[in-house]
């Protein structure tokens, strides 16, 4: 498992700046810092995958080079998930991508997964990584990981989020094997609404607005 704010650096700060009230307000400001965070997670993930030597001509003379051996696809739950989720495809331009639809029914603990819409390619042999911003009790992850893998295996799952609770991240450790995890930090626990505290709110309003 990494964690960002387990080291220095300007990740910190994006991760203030999503926790603050008063910096939320800034509807943009908001989804920029979770692209960031998907940028620099995603670099930090891309240190743990295959790569294969090749030939590149520079102007001046052959030299060796490195390209991705592995086939990606990012994969993300609807609607929250987008910035986080943009900010890998920065870094994994190539990859393929999977969407799921999902929703929070009325006073639910945790949102439901609506199998009625997914969009995905097969994942058979291929490195799954899925991007949810905020891994609360870990439930819809679950969820989703199994309805991804319907049409094929995934050969490893990186699972990406900006805030995590402890025991979101037990439940995952429980459920899924062959998974990592890249987080931007960790909280401890969880209310009775099974959002994380201290967390930062609803990604999905404060990304695109409360919902009806």
């Amino acid at each position: 498992m990494f964690v960002l704010t387990q080291q220095n650096s300007i990740a910190r700060q994006y991760i203030t700046e999503l926790r603050d009230v008063e910096t939320q307000k800034q509807r943009a400001r908001f989804r920029k810092n979770l692209e960031r965070l998907g940028e620099i997670l995603g670099y930090e993930l891309s240190k743990s995958l295959n790569y294969t030597n090749k030939v590149v001509n520079t102007p001046l003379q052959q030299t060796e080079g490195h390209e991705l051996a592995d086939e990606i696809v990012i994969g993300t739950i609807l609607r929250a998930g987008l910035p986080l989720y943009q900010g890998l495809m920065n870094i994994f331009e190539m990859a393929d991508s999977a969407f799921i639809g999902a929703y929070r029914k009325e006073g639910a603990e945790e949102i439901s997964i609506a199998a009625d819409y997914v969009a995905a390619p097969s994942l058979k042999g291929k490195i799954l990584i899925l991007a949810d911003p905020m891994l609360a009790t870990g439930k819809s992850l679950v969820e989703a990981v199994n309805l991804l893998q319907r049409s094929g295996k995934a050969k490893h799952i990186h699972i990406v989020a900006a805030v995590a609770s402890k025991p979101g991240v037990a439940y995952l450790e429980k459920k899924l094997s062959n998974i990592s995890l890249w987080l931007g930090t960790l909280d401890g626990k969880l209310n009775q609404n099974a959002y994380i505290v201290p967390g930062l709110g609803d990604a999905g309003d404060l990304s695109f607005g409360e919902k009806l």
